[in-house]
């Protein structure tokens, strides 16, 4: 269900957040489907469990998710509302951009491309 690339320089928790939203977005997850265990995960992936905790907090704390004591963790209707595949989007721009400024552009190149991407919508 998940997919984790364990050569990505993208840290596993991260793989494992985006896993979940791009399945929301894909319309496999649905808001109030509940989350496999945290072990469970945990052992299919052949990661820590406190890598898969870790996901989850993340998850939560930006409210894509929710947990109940002794029910497990259950997907909100956050993700529905904020447009999964907008998030995964701007994630993605965010990463080109840190990449960008890494290999040497600079902002005035980098709001050039945005000004013109706009300018042609």
């Amino acid at each position: 269900m998940f997919q984790i690339d364990f050569a990505a320089r993208e840290p596993i928790y991260e793989q494992l957040m985006t896993s979940v939203i791009k399945l929301a977005a894909a319309g496999v997850l649905k808001p109030g489907d509940k989350l496999p265990p945290v072990r469970v995960i945990a052992a299919e992936l052949g990661i820590n469990p406190n890598t898969a905790a870790k996901a989850y907090r993340e998850l939560e704390n930006q409210g894509y998710i929710f947990s109940s004591v002794g029910r497990g963790s259950f997907l909100t209707d956050k993700l529905a509302e904020d447009s999964a595949q907008k998030r995964l989007m701007l994630d993605a721009f965010r990463k080109a951009c840190q990449d960008a400024c890494t290999f040497g552009a600079d902002k005035a190149e980098l709001a050039a491309i945005l000004e013109e991407t706009y300018s042609n919508v």
